[in-house]
């Protein structure tokens, strides 16, 4: 018999144990043992539940019985101060030699490299999968999979909540609270959305598959990252006039210096030729680029408490087999990470004129300030009848600010500036 331990009991780690319950037989085939989940730690109590009489509140009895053999660690990551308590947990487990199985996006993204390098010192296994992209095998394919690669490049959706808020919001004209409303009535989205709305969960993924793809720890404090708060109904529409959809996409790519990296995660505008464009709902799709293999694409549900718990499950079978060995990268303060303004990018501007500065229907004085401005511009009627929205190629964001600032002086109210994939 295989004893483990897990720790924290809520979505996920409700859903680990339930996944070992349905596929008991298939799994104890493929183990030859079986699978006891012999304590759960959490600071509820847990209730009318099957495990209720393994609960325990105490991780020293987990940490001191030497009949354990791996930990799952699933401590809810909305919890104030429950990423250091998580850490620790692992941190502890792993010195020991423990095995510990996570889907703590937090933890990994921030002190992956520190407990990647206890767990190969104490031959312990630290498996992960499940903390980007829920169900979608994606963490094994890039470290080992795609080794033979040099990737210079991820573009992805990691963040179904906001994918999905989007979907409504373009679909059936919502604008973005009620849209966040359905969400979290349909259990896709938190009381306290922040994490997912604002651009920290996707941040803190895209660090981990940085930390895979590039071999160095990318913290998550070196992203700049932005949500999708301010994206309203017009700006849908506007987007759709020029064939593309809104996204918040995270995205990482090598740069001319080959120790630098380029980082953003923002609502970006997706053209109808990527692969993004069509990902709906609450689903992920991750682009993958390597020198020799071009493009490949991972797509499937990004969260969600099954595909999320068989993913744990897996990792779970993985190390107590020892059949895969341990991913690692670098320890890195992220100083390599590059300033993300002095690149070129493009953007969309959505604007109303000021008449007390300029008349609306002068289309000749608007047209030669924006073209004045911005010499590479495309300009568009807006849904909005007393706005317009323009394109605009730039050589760096700090150009950008200050075309933002030179047009806002000669009679422009900006309403939106998004960025364009």
């Amino acid at each position: 018999m295989l004893n483990i331990a897990i720790i924290g009991f809520g979505k996920i780690g409700s859903g680990v144990a339930d996944v070992f319950a349905e596929n008991e037989s298939v799994i104890s085939k493929k183990l030859g043992d079986t699978v006891n989940i012999k304590y759960i730690l959490d600071i509820r109590e847990i209730k009318n539940h099957p495990l209720s009489d393994r609960c325990i509140r105490d991780f020293n009895i987990i940490l001191n019985d030497p009949d354990i053999s791996l930990i799952v660690e699933t401590i809810a990551e909305t919890v104030p101060g429950s990423t250091l308590e998580a850490y620790k947990f692992t941190k502890s487990a792993l010195e020991k030699g423990v095995n510990v199985v996570t889907s703590n996006k937090a933890v990994v993204a921030k002190f992956g490299a520190e407990l990647l390098k206890i767990a190969a010192e104490t031959n312990a296994r630290y498996f992960f999968e499940a903390s980007v992209g829920g169900g979608i095998p994606i963490i094994r394919p890039i470290y080992n999979c795609l080794a033979a690669n040099k990737l210079n490049k991820i573009t992805a959706i990691l963040n179904g909540t906001t994918n999905f808020i989007l979907t409504k919001m373009s679909n059936e004209g919502l604008d973005f609270d009620a849209a966040l409303e359905i969400a979290q009535e349909n259990g896709f989205a938190e009381r306290d959305p922040s994490a997912d709305i604002d651009g920290i969960d996707s941040c803190r993924k895209i660090c981990i598959l940085s930390s895979l793809a590039f071999g160095r720890q990318l913290p998550p404090e070196k992203v700049y990252a932005e949500g999708i708060r301010y994206i309203t109904p017009d700006d849908i529409k506007n987007a759709e006039k020029i064939g593309c959809r809104i996204k918040l996409i995270a995205k990482a790519e090598k740069i001319e210096n080959p120790d630098a990296v380029y980082v953003i995660v923002a609502p970006m505008l997706v053209p109808r030729n990527s692969p993004l464009y069509n990902i709906e709902d609450v689903f992920n799709g991750i682009v993958v680029t390597g020198n020799v293999i071009g493009d490949v694409m991972f797509y499937g549900q990004g969260a969600g408490k099954l595909p999320t718990a068989s993913a744990v499950a897996a990792d779970v079978m993985d190390a107590l087999l020892k059949s895969t060995k341990n991913m690692m990268w670098e320890v890195s303060d992220g100083s390599y990470v590059s300033d993300y303004k002095k690149y070129p990018a493009k953007y969309y501007i959505r604007a109303e004129v000021d008449p007390n500065v300029l008349k609306p229907d002068d289309l000749n004085s608007i047209y030669y300030l924006i073209g004045k401005t911005f010499p590479d511009a495309d300009i568009y009627e807006s849904n909005n009848s007393k706005e317009l929205f323009f394109t605009v190629h730039i050589s760096d964001d700090y150009k950008f600010d200050d075309g933002i600032k030179n047009l806002s002086d000669a009679g422009f109210k900006i309403k939106s500036k998004i960025r364009i994939l």
